[in-house]
């Protein structure tokens, strides 16, 4: 397991609290999370097996959309516990885009410009 890519699960949380404490953060978007993250988790388990079982596979494209849509928590959990999609640098590279784009994506929508855009 790679403690220093797990970091970031609680780095998300300390962001998560930080933006909370300063702007309005409904409590639906912590469930988004974990839904999401629980999804992933799943859908990476099954890729998993399928991987090894010569079963039908799941996209990389379905992955990263898991992991875009609030799942990355979980996606990282499964790619660290399992073993699974850590091998291939431009999977990984794409996943921790993902990652980017969804943080940041938390952080515009819930500043005051981004709470303006959406009101």
């Amino acid at each position: 397991m790679d403690l220093p890519r797990l970091l970031v699960l609680p780095a998300l949380v300390a962001v998560y609290l930080f933006v909370a404490s300063r702007w309005p953060v409904s409590s639906w978007v912590a469930v988004a999370y974990l839904v999401a993250s629980v999804a992933a988790f799943v859908a990476y388990a099954v890729d998993k097996s399928a991987a090894r079982n010569g079963g039908w596979r799941t996209s990389e494209a379905t992955l990263h959309g898991f992991s875009l849509a609030c799942g990355w928590p979980g996606a990282l959990l499964a790619q660290q516990l399992l073993r699974h999609k850590t091998a291939k640098p431009s999977f990984v590279a794409s996943f921790w885009l993902t990652v980017g784009v969804n943080v940041a994506g938390f952080l515009f929508l819930h500043s005051p410009v981004g709470s303006r855009l959406l009101a």
